[in-house]
């Protein structure tokens, strides 16, 4: 397996594109093209939900890793605050709070973890069976 590309970004909303950027230059060189709208997607949700959720000092950046798996892609997102995220359902007219029931919707797999140093890793990880319909529901 290649190794992870990890990256670090300032809290600021011009820093999602720039990440998706490097997600997508990733996924080609690893050959997973066809994940690429659902992984970009998802890390564009977890990354804005750290940048505007994560309550640290301004100037702490946030870490993204892009893992290969056999089959996908592991998306991690790290940042300082040790509150983990908690899915809601949307409300119909309200403008944000759907991050994470899109990526719940989107990943295979999706959680929280503890790491290493203050604060968490949100990770998502998107499958090639999901995308090409070689899933567990395919016929």
């Amino acid at each position: 397996m290649p190794d992870p590309v990890v990256r670090r970004w300032s809290r600021h909303p011009r820093q999602v594109g720039r990440a998706r950027a490097e997600l997508r230059t990733a996924l080609a060189s690893w050959g997973l093209v066809p994940v690429t709208d659902t992984a970009l997607l998802v890390l564009s949700e977890l990354l804005t939900n750290a940048g505007r959720h994560a309550r640290v000092s301004p100037g702490r950046e946030v870490e993204t890793r892009f893992v290969r798996l056999p089959d996908g892609v592991r998306i991690e997102v790290h940042d300082a605050s040790s509150v983990r995220p908690v899915r809601r359902e949307p409300v119909p007219d309200a403008c944000e709070g759907r991050g994470l029931f899109l990526v719940a919707a989107l990943a295979d797999r999706w959680g929280a973890a503890d790491r290493n140093g203050p604060g968490k890793a949100v990770w998502a990880e998107c499958m090639l069976s999901s995308q090409t319909g070689g899933g567990p529901d395919a016929v």
